[in-house]
């Protein structure tokens, strides 16, 4: 019975065991029990090998990783090596001509773009700027003629100066050190050759040359023009501070004033000045005497605009030639400020035009002048633009006209100023012989 017993009790154990077995090969991610130390042991490394995926083979076009990581960092050190070449050709500390930063440049590019000439290495070999190349070695030449210096003194100071120069530029620079001794001594001796330079007397390229010798990326660093300067005059290169002297007299035209040729029509009016037309054949031959203002009769037509604009080009650019078209477009133009401006010069007899409507004569007077550079002093109207500036800056004469226009500016007005100043006649008439009757009765 025991022995029954005990083959029953051994033929379920081995079911429960094969169960077991069958639920473990099934689940072959949880680990094994902890109690299965009561169970017949089994290789359970073998079941975990054959269970386990076989390690994929290593793909034959992937680098090795002593391979990825040494590239990575001969990258590193040549950036690193960069950013020293940069810090090295470009100390903050001496910076003092910086490229305008691209925020700026995006807004109005022409604003900082020379348009003449290049000062400096920034816009060296433009193509637009290469015509005034000639015009620098003629200056050195001049230089060199006029005080008797071999070129190798020039040279010789401008190779002194070339590592203390080239770290006064914003960035690496191209241009080897040649090329770059040879920009600065040409630029240096262009800048101070030009004060005595003839051909730059063109009106209006002098004062194109001036804008573009301002913008901040064509300069030269001052030492060096203080260098060359006092190689040609002779003296200890230590006396610096003439050059600056000379450039503040020379850039003196471009400060901005608060100087106005005339004013407009409807403000000369506002001030007491009057409007009459002059007979005379000559349009430009403009009059003004005790706040009057005679101006001949101009008639503008289709053809206007390209006759005053071409003109004006060649007054621009003839030496020989006047100025007297130029100034007097301009002084119209300042005279004409909107349509209404036009509206009583031609009621004035003035102006009389074959345009669609006095707005199109203020425009085009108003686009005439456009990019023309011009010289206040140098108009032969500057004389009378002082006398109506200064008859309009007269108080009293903007008072009295202020007065006429409230008071006179219509017949019913001049009616009733009248009959106010008899009203106040007869009242002080009235008022004076009663106290005299009272004092004095018969």
């Amino acid at each position: 019975m025991v022995a029954v017993f005990n083959k029953e009790l051994l033929s379920w154990y081995l079911i429960t065991l094969k169960l077991k077995e069958t639920v473990e090969a099934n689940l072959p991610q949880h680990p094994p029990d902890s109690n299965s130390d009561r169970l017949p042991i089994t290789d359970h490394r073998l079941e975990t090998e054959t269970l386990l995926p076989p390690p994929l083979p290593p793909s034959p076009t992937s680098p090795a990783p002593t391979q990825l990581d040494s590239q990575w960092i001969i990258s590193i050190r040549k950036n690193l090596e960069r950013a020293r070449q940069y810090e090295a050709s470009s100390p903050w500390s001496t910076l003092s001509i910086y490229r305008i930063p691209k925020s700026l440049r995006d807004v109005d590019e022409m604003a900082y773009a020379p348009q003449i000439v290049s000062l400096g290495p920034y816009h060296r070999g433009r193509r637009r700027l290469r015509h005034m190349e000639r015009h620098k070695w003629r200056a050195f030449h001049h230089a060199l003629d006029r005080a008797g210096h071999d070129v190798n003194l020039y040279l010789d100071a401008g190779r002194e100066l070339e590592s203390r120069a080239r770290a006064c530029y914003e960035g690496p620079l191209s241009l080897s050190a040649d090329a770059f001794v040879e920009c600065l001594i040409l630029d240096s001796i262009f800048a101070l050759e030009l004060f005595n330079d003839p051909v730059f007397a063109v009106r209006g390229t002098m004062h194109s040359l001036q804008r573009d010798m301002i913008l901040l990326e064509n300069q030269i660093p001052l030492f060096v023009l203080d260098r060359i300067l006092a190689l040609q005059l002779g003296h200890d290169p230590s006396r610096s501070g003439a050059v600056a002297a000379i450039a503040l007299r020379f850039f003196d035209p471009l400060m901005p004033t608060n100087e106005q040729l005339i004013h407009c029509v409807t403000e000369l009016r506002n001030s007491g000045i009057k409007f009459r037309r002059r007979m005379t054949g000559r349009f430009w031959d403009i009059k003004f005497k005790d706040g009057v203002m005679r101006i001949p009769r101009l008639l503008i037509h289709d053809g206007t605009k390209s006759l005053f604009l071409n003109l004006i080009a060649f007054e621009q650019c003839n030496l020989e030639c006047s100025n007297h078209i130029t100034s007097y477009v301009i002084f119209m133009d300042n005279l004409i400020n909107s349509e209404e401006d036009v509206g009583y010069l031609h009621y004035r007899g003035i102006i009389e035009h074959w345009l669609g409507n006095d707005g199109e004569v203020a425009d085009l007077f108003n686009r005439l002048c456009q990019e023309v550079v011009f010289d206040i002093n140098d108009s032969f109207l500057s004389g009378l633009s002082e006398q109506v500036n200064s008859y309009y800056n007269h108080r009293w004469n903007a008072w009295r006209a202020s007065l006429r226009h409230k008071y006179f500016g219509n017949p019913w007005a001049i009616v009733s100023l009248v009959a106010a100043v008899v009203l106040l006649l007869l009242t002080f008439a009235q008022t004076f012989y009663s106290v005299y009757g009272y004092y004095k009765p018969r």
